[in-house]
């Protein structure tokens, strides 16, 4: 082909990309709505005029696929990636007719975006990586986990900054971290992950807004979780974590004089443990709230005086305003304030009894910048 008849290729090819540019223009279709284009059509019809002579016209057919049709251009929830821990030997604990539980409260994972793009935990590491030793100092027989062990602000039906946008693929790969973690802590003991108001928040949120994507599973596992939930993104069966859904109703016994829930109540001045020594026909051990309270009552009944128990063991979460709250606030570019929370940290240790007279005993382990005490041991 000569110079002269590549120039006349070239302008066609430019007159053809013209017409189609106008035809997708004249339809309304973007550019940047257009995915794969599949094939193009040129061609030439002949019609006649008002006057009866011929008229050539080109034409030309454009198939293509919409930009959307291989899924979102943004990230998407997925399973978080599968975690392995080292291989621990531990000794199980002699059985002296009494078990040990460790309760681990409100850890509140989540993440916010500094000004620099790095991602800051609304959970507070060092405390979580306390608790967790003491957990495997103790070697128990149950782990329990109070519930709101995720935060999940992008799900909320409060607003949230754009600095908390897009984090939640980063907790829900944390929280299966935390799975793993309790696991190899307490490799010997069952372990039970209460859900809270804040976990109930995904499937709120698919009900709101993605119904036809509630309870969906992978095909040919009827029995499996469901692919947007909890225990699924976060792979608790891989660390055999149990999870207690339906909050507020969920709830689990540790013997027939203890029940643990994530709660309901939130008052002030230190009186919720009171609340539900109000309503509570046994012990209770509760979260929530996010501060350490214990608080005991004596009825008389008819076979002699009987106490009961309501306790909060406090929070994993940081407490200096990170996480959002109704005292919180953010800067102008909704990062979150430092604050003082009316919050402290801390967990729960109970030893107690599955038969018998289901006796317990109940110790709080408060945690103070990191640092704790138990039993005459410090650990940071």
């Amino acid at each position: 082909m000569n110079l002269a008849d590549e120039l006349a290729a070239t302008e066609r090819t430019k007159l053809s990309l013209g017409k189609i540019a106008d035809m997708l223009e004249r339809q309304g279709i973007d550019l940047a709505e257009i995915g794969a284009v599949k094939r193009v059509s040129l061609y030439q019809t002949l019609t006649k005029n008002s006057d009866g002579d011929a008229e050539t016209h080109d034409l030309a057919a454009i198939q293509f696929s919409p930009a959307w049709a291989d899924g979102p251009q943004w990230p998407v929830i997925v399973q978080a990636p599968a975690v392995k821990m080292p291989v621990r030997t531990v000794k199980p604990r002699p059985a002296d007719g009494w078990r040990v539980a460790v309760i681990l409260p409100d850890i509140q994972i989540g993440y916010f975006r500094t000004v620099d793009g790095t991602l800051s935990p609304t959970h507070d590491e060092q405390a979580l990586a306390v608790a967790l030793a003491i957990t495997r100092s103790i070697n128990p027989d149950e782990v329990v986990l109070l519930g709101d062990n995720l935060d999940l602000p992008e799900m909320s039906k409060y607003r949230h900054t754009p600095a908390f946008a897009q984090t939640t693929q980063a907790s829900i790969n944390r929280a299966t971290v935390l799975a793993a973690q309790v696991s190899d802590a307490a490799p010997n003991a069952r372990r039970r992950w209460l859900a809270g108001n804040h976990e109930e928040r995904l499937p709120n949120f698919l009900l709101d807004n993605a119904k036809a994507a509630f309870g969906l599973r992978r095909g040919g596992t009827p029995d499996a979780w469901p692919v947007m939930s909890v225990p699924h993104l976060c792979r608790f069966d891989d660390a055999g974590m149990e999870y207690v859904p339906g909050y507020p109703a969920g709830h689990l016994w540790l013997n027939e004089r203890l029940k643990v829930i994530h709660g309901t109540k939130a008052k002030s001045n230190a009186s919720t443990a009171h609340a539900y020594l109000a309503t509570e026909k046994v012990s209770v051990l509760f979260g929530h709230i996010h501060r350490r309270e214990w608080a005991e009552r004596t009825r008389d009944d008819w076979d002699g005086p009987k106490t009961i128990m309501a306790a909060s063991p406090g929070c994993l979460a940081r407490v200096d305003g990170a996480v959002p709250s109704t005292k919180g606030g953010s800067d102008l570019d909704g990062r979150p304030l430092t604050v003082a929370e009316d919050w402290q940290q801390g967990i729960g240790v109970v030893r107690y009894e599955v038969d018998g007279e289901h006796r317990f005993f109940y110790e709080q382990v408060a945690i103070h910048g990191g640092t704790a005490m138990y039993h005459g041991k410090v650990f940071a």
